[in-house]
């Protein structure tokens, strides 16, 4: 892990750094700045919007 990654913390609610990250299942991560993770859910929906409306995965 490089140094000053940051991530978002899932519990807690919030950006942290390295030596602060729970459990790889409770963050999401790798990001490079803290504003990066803070946007962490911003990009997950922003993900799953692109995903959902992929006429390639479009199943029904």
């Amino acid at each position: 892990m490089a140094d000053g990654e940051w991530w978002y913390d899932l519990k807690s609610k919030s950006a942290v750094q390295d030596g602060r990250a729970g459990k790889s299942a409770d963050r999401l991560g790798p990001y490079a700045s803290q504003e990066e993770a803070e946007r962490a859910l911003d990009k997950v929906a922003e993900r799953n919007e692109t995903f959902d409306n992929d006429p390639r995965w479009n199943d029904d």
